[in-house]
C-alpha cells in the first residue's frame, strides 16, 4: 500500500516501528505509536479501572475506525501471518476485556488481531502468542481510608481488591493466605514471584504524583521461604528473616493457635496435627481480618472453624491457585474443585490419617 493522506504515513510509520521492535503488531501498538492512548492508560484498562479503551483515546471511536481500516490494508500488502491475542483484566475474576464503546463484534477482534512476520519460527510465533496472552497480574491496592467490603460488609482499612461490585477484602477474594512483601529488594521479589503459585501486585496511590505505584507484591510464605533460601549468603536476606519471624511471634496469639488446633483436631480427626496447627497458625495472627479471628471463630463456632479448613485445603490441596493465575473465574475455579474438597474433608471428618491429602 502507497500511503497519500497523513494519516496513513503516520499509521505506517507507527506499525513498521513495532513490528521491526517486537516482532508483532497490533492496533493498540498502532494507536500507542500514534500518540492517541497512553501507557498509563493502558495500565488502567488492563487492571479494571475502564469499561472500554477508547473512552480514554483522545480521538473519536470514528476515527478509531479510520485508523483500523488503513491498518487492514497495510497488513494486507506485508504477508504477515495473524494470531489472536486473549486481553484479561487484572482483577480477580480475569474479566475479558473490551476495547470498544458498543463493544462491536468486528472491531473487537481486531483490536485482539496480532500480525507477525510469516517466516517467524512456530516456537518463537507460539511464545509470542503466549506472552502476548499471558494475563496480566493481580493488583491489590492498599487504601487511602477505611472502605466497606462488597463481600462481607464489614469496614477494613487493609488491602483491598477492586470488582465490579465494589472493593473486596482479602478474605473474600481468596487472597488472605498470601503474605506480603515490601518493595525494595529486586532479587527477593523476583525469586518469590517466581516460586509462588498465586502473586498478586500491591499499589498505592501517590496523591503528589497521581498516580498508583508499586509497594510490594503479595505472594505465599512459602515462595518467601524459598526466595531466602537462595539469599542466604546475603547477610540482609537473613536479617529480614529474623525481623519477620520476631514479627510473627508478636502477633500470634498462641493461646488462641492451640485451641484451635485442638478444635479442629475434633472436628477433623483425620486432618494430620502439623496441618491442624498450620492452619491454626495462619488464622491467629493479630489483625488479620481472616475467618479464624473471627467473633465466632473465637467461640469456636464449627462453621467458622470448618470455613478455616475448607481454605486451607482449597489453597495447599488443590489446583485452585494456578487455576485463578491462568486466567480461569473465580467462581468458575471453585466448582472445579468443589468435589476434591468435598472428598478430602469427608476423608478427614472420617478419622482416615492419608498425609497425601
Amino acid at each position: 500500500m502507497q500511503p497519500a493522506s497523513k494519516l496513513e504515513r503516520r499509521v505506517v510509520v507507527a506499525a513498521e516501528r513495532a513490528l521491526a521492535k517486537q516482532r508483532h503488531v497490533g492496533p493498540l501498538d498502532v494507536l500507542v505509536g500514534l500518540g492517541w492512548v497512553v501507557p498509563g492508560q493502558i495500565a488502567n484498562w488492563r487492571q479494571g479501572r475502564l469499561t472500554h479503551l477508547e473512552a480514554v483515546a483522545a480521538v473519536s471511536p470514528d476515527r478509531i475506525v479510520d485508523v483500523l481500516e488503513v491498518f487492514r490494508r497495510w497488513v494486507a500488502g506485508q504477508g504477515l501471518r495473524p494470531g489472536e491475542i486473549e486481553y484479561v483484566a487484572a482483577t480477580r475474576d480475569r474479566r475479558p476485556l473490551r476495547f470498544t464503546v458498543d463493544g462491536d463484534a468486528a472491531r473487537e477482534l481486531a483490536y485482539r488481531t496480532h500480525w507477525m512476520p510469516a517466516d517467524l519460527p512456530e516456537p518463537q510465533r507460539e511464545r509470542l502468542t503466549a506472552k502476548q496472552s499471558k494475563a496480566p497480574d493481580l493488583v491489590v491496592v492498599q487504601p487511602m481510608r477505611e472502605f466497606t467490603c462488597a463481600g462481607c460488609g464489614q469496614i477494613h482499612d487493609d488491602l483491598l481488591i477492586m470488582e465490579d461490585a465494589g472493593p473486596l477484602c482479602l478474605t473474600c477474594a481468596d487472597l488472605d493466605h498470601l503474605v506480603f512483601l515490601p518493595a525494595g529488594d529486586a532479587a527477593m521479589t523476583r525469586r518469590a514471584k517466581q516460586a509462588s503459585r498465586l502473586s498478586a501486585v500491591v499499589v498505592r496511590f501517590n496523591r503528589s504524583r497521581k498516580r498508583h505505584e508499586r509497594r510490594g507484591l503479595l505472594v505465599t510464605g512459602e515462595a518467601i521461604e524459598a526466595a531466602e533460601r537462595q539469599c542466604l549468603s546475603d547477610e540482609d536476606a537473613r536479617a529480614r528473616r529474623r525481623e519477620r519471624d520476631r514479627v510473627r511471634r508478636e502477633a500470634a496469639d498462641e493461646t488462641f493457635q492451640g485451641e484451635l488446633a485442638a478444635m479442629i483436631g475434633r472436628l477433623f480427626p483425620g486432618c494430620p496435627a502439623e496441618r491442624a496447627e498450620a492452619i491454626s497458625r495462619h488464622a491467629a495472627v493479630r489483625g488479620s481480618g481472616r475467618v479464624g479471628r473471627s467473633a465466632a471463630a473465637r467461640a469456636f463456632d464449627p462453621e467458622a472453624v470448618t470455613r478455616a479448613v475448607v481454605a486451607s485445603v482449597r489453597h495447599e490441596d488443590t489446583p485452585y491457585d494456578e487455576m485463578l493465575m491462568s486466567g480461569v473465574p473465580r467462581d468458575e475455579a471453585r466448582e472445579r474443585i468443589r468435589d476434591d474438597i468435598d472428598l478430602i474433608l469427608d476423608r478427614w471428618r472420617k478419622g482416615g490419617r492419608d498425609q497425601g491429602a
